[in-house]
């Protein structure tokens, strides 16, 4: 397969959620449907891959689990790789399959990735999903869920875009977006990446024209992102990986800046997870290495 950096990335992603589905218990987000993006060789290289990382997490996790490739693999998995992934997707789709009951007409996944809500949910078909990334992720999508014999769900369209570097309203009304409907928007794993000033806009494209109740789901992380260094470092060993893979980490803030910068946009937060509650809420009482990280916090502002 001929990967570029995307959809290396979101390989990656679905590695974590099809090894979690395969090997952990009890299961925070059970994705399926993700094994079916993975060959038999990448699953093991990936594999391979992150249990030889281990020294770069952790030279006494290295030492200690010398020469036991299962349990380094879980080890590094557990604590650095699924914590997150595994709980925001959780919590953004019991938000918008809630919001899909009070009215919503369409959704919007913004950075799908390798997403399989709509295949998963293909009952749903009062919603109109539009799924935006970008298009070589998007044809490698296709190409692995065809292979596995899964049809694309008449009511989900690709938007193919590059929106972190312009997002184009026009393209997705030419898909059949409609700005007079009530719309949930998911952005994970992404508003760490853009500046402040790019964030403001993304939301300001949407929110100036969609309807009251129209709403967000986003992750972010706290002011503390580039000091706190989280058990194993793993804070830190984050902003690290992300930038060797030309992906710099730039927006941290405080909630008290973002609820701030969400009024300019007449957004109002609806509910907010700190860590800690996302802790209590989806690690509580499990007996392995999983648990929240320590600056990431979940966000649901819905328009007024």
């Amino acid at each position: 397969m001929k990967n570029n950096e995307s959809s290396l990335t979101s390989l990656v992603s679905a590695f974590s959620r099809a090894y979690h589905a395969k090997e952990d218990r009890p299961i925070i987000f059970n994705d399926y449907i993700a094994p079916d993006f993975l060959l038999a060789e990448e699953y093991k290289a990936i594999s391979t891959n992150m249990a030889n990382g281990i020294a770069f997490f952790s030279s006494h996790m290295a030492e200690k689990l010398k020469n036991q490739h299962e349990a380094i693999l879980k080890w590094v998995t557990q604590i650095q790789l699924s914590p997150t992934p595994l709980a925001r997707a959780a919590y953004a789709e019991n938000v918008v399959l809630h919001e899909c009951q009070l009215g919503a007409e369409q959704y919007i996944i913004l950075g799908a990735g390798l997403d399989t809500f709509a295949w998963r949910h293909d009952s749903l078909t009062n919603i109109t999903i539009f799924e935006v990334d970008h298009p070589s992720t998007q044809r490698f999508k296709i190409e692995r869920l065809q292979h596995a014999g899964h049809t694309i769900p008449p009511h989900l369209n690709f938007v193919a875009m590059d929106f972190m570097k312009e997002l184009s309203l026009d393209k997705l009304v030419a898909a059949g977006f409609d700005l007079s409907k009530k719309t949930v928007i998911t952005l994970l794993g992404v508003s760490y990446y853009l500046t402040k000033e790019v964030f403001q806009q993304l939301l300001r494209l949407f929110f100036k024209d969609l309807p009251k109740g129209s709403s967000i789901i986003f992750d972010f992380a706290d002011e503390r992102l580039f000091t706190e260094a989280g058990i194993f470092n793993r804070v830190q060993n984050m902003i690290q990986m992300a930038k060797a893979s030309g992906e710099q980490m730039r927006y941290a803030s405080s909630l008290v800046d973002l609820e701030r910068l969400l009024s300019n946009e007449q957004l109002l937060v609806y509910e907010h997870l700190s860590p800690q509650e996302i802790q209590n809420q989806y690690f509580a009482n499990r007996n392995d290495n999983l648990q929240a990280f320590e600056t990431i916090h979940y966000l649901h502002a819905v328009k007024n």
